[in-house]
């Protein structure tokens, strides 16, 4: 265990949450950048982005991001192939906190899992570039013949407008966003251009540090969240919560996704929101 991955292991416990398994590492993930117009757009694969929580499956187990052993069913990986599989654990669109309390429990419900599906997007392990890693995928999930494992589609786009039209459909019909991935590119276990987010705003993870107290309607009750990102940026994330949130707030150690819109001179997120409790801490 990594030395940050124990001191977070050591929050949860003085908080007493429930302790994850973790594996020996967490998993080599491909991470994606942001979207920003003037890409050229010929050159990548089109897919939806779906509001799930990423599985990585390393031929024997199935894995979060941050390298904790998820408890699914003997029966849902049954059968997997030795070669790992990089994908996301969904439900459907707008039930990401669905999928976050079936996939949590180190008990699993049967019946909880029969929602989920995971859905394939690349094979780490395979050597070819994206275009062949999709027909390689497709061929694996229809040898695999498991209807709740399914390789995502992948279409083509010609323009940023185009671009655009698309991300309004998705998002009209309660997507998250979509994700655009280099076609010529090698799987590479680092943040680059290669992959891209789109979506309509922002977002980010940042760890609890503190509650700070509310004043007037929210006094008596946590007002803001004393935060950090991973690059070591310190802010209060005050708006995006609910009532019930503000009396029963994410606690400290835990990481949460919160919206923004670019940052200030001081790398400080401009305009940030809560969004919600992540399942596990981000790769580092």
């Amino acid at each position: 265990m990594r030395r940050r991955e124990l001191l977070d292991w050591l929050v949860l416990v003085t908080c007493g949450l429930s302790v994850p398994v973790l594996a020996a590492d967490a998993p080599a993930l491909m991470l994606a950048n942001v979207y920003r117009p003037g890409v050229p757009l010929h050159d990548y694969w089109l897919s939806e982005k779906y509001d799930g929580l990423r599985g990585f499956w390393d031929g024997q187990q199935l894995l979060t991001r941050g390298g904790e052993v998820i408890a699914a069913p003997g029966w849902f990986t049954a059968g997997w192939p030795a070669e790992p599989m990089d994908g996301e654990l969904w439900i459907g669109r707008g039930k990401f906190e669905a999928a976050l309390a079936t996939v949590r429990r180190q008990t699993p419900m049967d019946d909880a899992w029969r929602r989920v599906r995971f859905m394939v997007f690349d094979l780490p392990a395979h050597p070819g570039r994206f275009t062949d890693r999709i027909q390689a995928c497709q061929a694996l999930v229809r040898q695999l013949h498991r209807p709740w494992v399914q390789a995502v589609p992948q279409e083509r786009v010609a323009s940023h407008t185009e671009l655009m039209a698309r991300l309004d459909q998705v998002v009209k019909a309660g997507g998250e966003g979509l994700m655009l991935h280099r076609g010529d590119s090698f799987y590479r276990a680092e943040r680059n251009d290669d992959l891209l987010k789109v979506k309509t705003h922002e977002d980010a993870e940042a760890r609890v540090l503190q509650h700070l107290p509310g004043q007037g309607r929210h006094a008596g009750r946590m007002g803001a969240l004393l935060v950090e990102t991973q690059e070591g940026v310190r802010f209060r994330l005050g708006t995006g919560f609910t009532d019930a949130q503000r009396e029963r707030p994410p606690a400290v150690g835990e990481w949460v996704t919160f919206r923004f819109r670019g940052v200030n001179e001081s790398g400080v997120p401009r305009f940030a929101s809560f969004l919600r409790v992540r399942a596990d801490a981000p790769p580092r």
